[in-house]
């Protein structure tokens, strides 16, 4: 079995890894010493330089202006995003335009594919319900009238939604299945309530007061939300494990210049197991990750489903990136507090992947039940 990469989705890291050298992580304030939102809106200029670059259309198919490349394609770029805070959508539009491209028809994919490969259409995608610890294709009520679809109810903690251009949502029918609606920003009956995250950046809570939505904008298909679910949790391991490859890196940094009684930390037995321990949770989130985007891309069989490689890939997330980061924070003594050096704001980032669509716990529960309907031999 072949483990690397291929050629197109190396070279999707090198135009990735080009695009992010010149973003810093305190390109913004600090979310400790800010009341509100770090920013208005997300990094317009980044978002800009990633289209320009060919890489807002990763996923999307090469007649809608893309590179048709797959879920793996995107985590390795995620993965770099992640290194410097990068301050974008990006997984949000992904998985929102290759959800788009395997169950919309024909028409929407025509509309929407090619604005978003460019950059001009953004995306965001709401996935949280109304409290972020129910199914959040509940929080929305969609009911049919004539071809129409009409939206009633809300969901939270959606990124950027009150600057993204289209919030996809999941809804239910009262059949049991759920409906994704492309919402327009602007639409009549659309509501917002400013939030903020952990990290510091603009979120909101997204009201529907019977909001009409036409047939076209809308996907019926029930799979489009399990899958669209998916792809955004993996994406999700994709950034905790850049992150925590970053922070890592910044923690081997500083114990190896850093002196006590005349010899660098980094000489210390306590030291090296800590840091050697970190290690060992960034190989384990690495190898769940990739197990998780390639049962997304090649669609193989396995014992479980692939929705029980995700929660595994989902719980290493969680509990790795907290303890790398927790471990960074100790090794760097009171500095990792300071605001003017940037481990406080990984921190920050790295607890809102923790929780981002469910904590380790939630995932450990939803893996029970697939075991339980998947006896493995």
């Amino acid at each position: 079995m072949d483990f690397t990469f291929t050629e197109e989705q190396q070279a999707a890291v090198e135009a990735a890894r080009a695009v992010f050298s010149g973003t810093a992580p305190d390109d913004v304030p600090s979310p400790a010493l800010t009341t509100g939102a770090v920013a208005d809106d997300f990094d317009r200029a980044l978002w800009r330089k990633l289209a320009d670059a060919d890489l807002l259309g990763l996923l999307i198919a090469p007649e809608y202006g893309g590179a048709g490349l797959d879920p793996i394609a995107l985590c390795l770029v995620l993965r770099e995003a992640a290194k410097v805070l990068a301050r974008v959508p990006l997984l949000e539009s992904g998985s929102a335009a290759l959800t788009l491209q395997q169950y919309a028809d024909a028409a929407l994919r025509t509309d929407v594919l090619p604005r978003i490969a460019t950059g001009d259409l953004v995306v965001t995608v709401a996935a949280t319900g109304r409290t972020g610890h129910e199914p959040a294709e509940l929080a929305v009520r969609a009911s049919k009238e004539g071809t129409d679809w009409i939206l009633d109810g809300s969901q939270t903690a959606i990124p950027w939604a009150a600057t993204a251009d289209r919030i996809l949502l999941p809804a239910h029918n009262g059949e049991g299945h759920a409906v994704l609606a492309l919402v327009p920003r602007t639409h009549i009956g659309v509501t917002f309530a400013d939030q903020i995250s952990t990290s510091g950046e603009r979120q909101a809570e997204v009201r529907l007061d019977s909001v009409r939505i036409g047939a076209t904008e809308t996907i019926t298909d029930p799979a489009a939300w399990e899958s669209l679910r998916h792809l955004l949790t993996t994406g999700t391991c994709a950034l905790a494990l850049g992150l925590g490859e970053r922070v890592l890196a910044m923690t081997s940094e500083y114990t190896g210049k850093r002196e006590q009684f005349g010899y660098p930390l980094a000489t210390f037995q306590a030291v090296a197991i800590q840091a050697a321990d970190r290690f060992i949770d960034l190989r384990a989130m690495e190898a769940t990750l990739w197990q998780a985007a390639w049962r997304l891309t090649a669609d193989a069989p396995g014992p479980l489903p692939p929705a029980g490689d995700i929660a595994v890939a989902k719980i290493w997330a969680s509990e790795g990136v907290r303890r790398v980061v927790q471990t960074a924070q100790h090794l760097h003594g009171g500095f990792g507090a300071d605001t003017d050096y940037p481990l406080h704001r990984y921190h920050a980032w790295a607890k809102q992947l923790e929780l981002a669509l469910g904590p380790a716990a939630a995932h450990e529960e939803a893996l029970g039940d697939l075991l339980a309907a998947h006896p493995l031999g």
